[in-house]
Parts: C-alpha cells; structure tokens; sequence
C-alpha cells in the first residue's frame, strides 16, 4: 500500500487529537442543549462561540488570516464529531466550508482580509445562496442575473431554501452575467451584506427541527460595488464547484455524526433494556441490523477521508467524483442509522426523552440537499460509467 493511500485512509495521531478534543466539547452541551434551543427558537450561540474560541470553526482557513492552515480533512472531522454528540452545527457546512474556501481560493487579497479573520474566529458568519424555485437541481437555469451599471453591479433575481440568511452577516449569491463575446450567460459568485438596499429574505416554515432557519431571497436590482464579484468573471463554473465539493464532503460529515449519534442511542438502549431474561441486544434481530449500520457508516466515512484527501491536495476532479460519492453513502448510512435507531428504541424511539425522532426529519436533509441522490446517480452514471446523458 502506498504512503499516499495510507495518509488518505488512516488517521493521523493529529487528527484524532482533533476528533477527541472536539468530540469533549460536543459531549460538554449534548443534545439537550441543541434541543432546548430548537424548541426556544434560539440559536446555539454559546456552542459557536466556545467552538471558535478553540479555533475550529476555521481550521480550515489560511493561517495568515487566523485559520488554522488546515483543510476539509479537518472541518469535516469537527461536524463529523459534534454531530455524534448530538450538537451538529449546520452553518459549518456554508460559512467556513463553501464561502471561506472560495473567497480563500479566489477572493482579491482585500476581500480575504475583510472576510477571512472574521469567518475563522467565528465573529463573521456568511450563507451561500444557490438554489432557485424554478432551476431546482439544474444550476445551469439560474436566472439571477447581475449587469454592469457604471463601475457597479445590478444583481436580480430569486434563491430559495438559504440557510441561516437572518443570522449571516453576508450570503455569497451564485448569479449570472453576460459573456461580452457570446452573449451567454455564465456563472459568477457575488457576495451580498445583509442589509443592502434591495436584498429582502422571508423565512419558510419547515417541519425541520433545526436552529438555522430556511429563507427566500428576493433581490431587486441589488446595487453592488464592483469588489462584491469573487474571482475572476470569465472563471465561471471553476469557482462554483470549488465551493460545491467542500459542500458535498460536509453534508457527508453532517449525516455521519448524525447516524453516530443515533447508533450510539440505540446500543446503549439495546445493552441495557431487559424484557426477557437477557438484554434485547443479545438477540440478533436487533443486534444484526445495528452492526450493518454500523458497517455502513464506517465505509461512508472512509469515502468522505478520500474526497477531502483529494480536495485538500488539489485533485477537483478526483474529489468531485468522490465527495458526491461520499455525500451519497453518508446520506444513505446517516438515513439508514436514525430508523434503525427509533425502531430498536420501539416506543421510546418516538419520544422526547431520547430524541431520536426529530431525527427522523433531519435524516432526509442529506438524501435531499445540497443536491439528491438521483443526481449524483446520473453524476455517477454520466462521468465515471460513461452512459449517455438522459437529459
């Protein structure tokens, strides 16, 4: 075996450092905490805070910028770990995965210094805004579109399912210009402060037990200064997907702590409930389902090392086939995981004491966003197999 295939499969004593440092912290506010502050409409702040004061909020992000020189590897293995304690954080997936690393990739040296420092220590939080309510899974029909007036930009358009927009001090907006040469539009990444004249979100009532609620954005010639644009205007799809393969990856690690934590439940209720004369998970009904999740999340999470592997050491197209892979095994294992879960609880799998059942809701996020499994089939099926496209 080669040392690179090593370094991409085994852990190194660093990393679970990392893994069991963050897991404390996870364990020191546990899901009661992240419970009690969905029921209270409130966010859970204080995790954040202590989260980012340890400096694993950018662990991801250059050290120049007060990051922790870090990459995917390392991020994932923090939501991967808060997640298993009940705790995940779902911001962690938009604000230093997707938008830290495209503005660390290709933001002007003054919008690394204004942003940066700020997602790193966790002072400045950013959403990403992609979706539409008429393009769905098909980033090639965005219609928000930006045109050029003066030195400014004009950005219109609708984005629908944004996370965490009231709580974001910015929302990095994919939208659209018009290549001079050919008249086509083609993608560009622009990023917006909440406040800007013009720039209204209005909640949508989810059944999703989550602290980050979910926004429709309605922009309407949105005035921007021609530093809002990131990157290059020609580079187009190049940055898009640098920030949708780190997308990919974290939603990976969102549903694997969330599978960890329902499995973790559930054993610990199958060692120690008793109906008949021998625990309930001495017999291999329950047993036997619970060892194949577990199997299962195992494998998903040796697909998400591989993708941030690849993703950290500069591979794109390498890591875009594995962090869709690694979304799709992680989605189907976390899903998998929660149900087997409440369904060995019985009863008590449907309780608030146990806290299985919201999870039940949160599972789906994975199957669904950021884009769903068929997709990632036909990804699957189009790039690696080679079969022609159905569309």
């Amino acid at each position: 075996m080669s040392v690179t295939l090593d370094n991409a499969l085994l852990e190194s004593e660093e990393h679970r450092t990392l893994r069991s440092c963050v897991a404390a912290l996870g364990r020191r506010y546990g899901r009661e905490y992240f419970t009690a502050a969905v029921r209270a409409g409130r966010q859970t702040d204080e995790l954040w805070r202590e989260a980012a004061k340890l400096g694993y909020l950018g662990v991801n992000l250059p050290e120049q910028y007060g990051g922790g020189g870090g990459g995917m590897t390392e991020l994932s293995i923090v939501l991967e770990e808060l997640g298993a304690t009940g705790c995940p954080l779902l911001l962690l997936v938009v604000s230093p995965a997707i938008c830290g690393t495209v503005i660390a990739r290709f933001g002007t040296e003054a919008q690394r210094a204004h942003w940066l420092p700020g997602l790193a220590d966790g002072s400045v939080r950013m959403a990403f805004g992609i979706t539409e309510p008429d393009a769905g899974s098909n980033s090639h029909r965005i219609t928000t579109t930006a045109r050029r007036d003066g030195d400014d930009w004009l950005l219109s358009g609708r984005k629908v399912f944004i996370s965490g927009v009231d709580i974001a001090d910015a929302t990095l907006i994919v939208g659209r210009t018009e290549d001079a040469r050919t008249g086509k539009l083609k993608p560009c990444l622009f990023i917006v402060p909440r406040e800007t004249a013009g720039f209204e979100f209005r909640p949508i009532p989810m059944e999703l037990a989550a602290p980050e609620k979910q926004f429709q954005l309605f922009l309407d010639d949105v005035r921007l200064p021609a530093d809002a644009l990131v990157g290059d205007e020609d580079a187009g799809l190049l940055q898009l997907f640098a920030g949708l393969n780190p997308e990919r990856i974290m939603t990976a690690a969102f549903s694997l702590g969330m599978g960890r934590y329902a499995l973790d439940t559930a054993v610990e209720y199958a060692r120690t409930r008793q109906v008949w004369q021998a625990p309930i998970g001495a017999h291999q009904a329950i047993a036997h389902p619970l060892a194949q999740v577990r199997i299962e999340l195992e494998l998903a999470q040796l697909m998400m090392r591989k993708a941030a592997f690849l993703y950290d050491n500069g591979d794109d197209m390498g890591a875009g086939e594995a962090a869709n892979m690694a979304k799709y095994a992680a989605a189907e294992a976390g899903a998998h995981a929660v149900d087997q879960a409440v369904h060995t609880l019985g009863g008590n799998g449907l309780t608030t004491e146990y806290g299985l059942a919201s999870l039940l809701t949160a599972s789906r996020v994975g199957r669904i966003a950021p884009v769903s499994r068929e997709m990632i089939l036909n990804f699957v099926s189009h790039h690696t197999l080679g079969l022609p496209k159905s569309y």
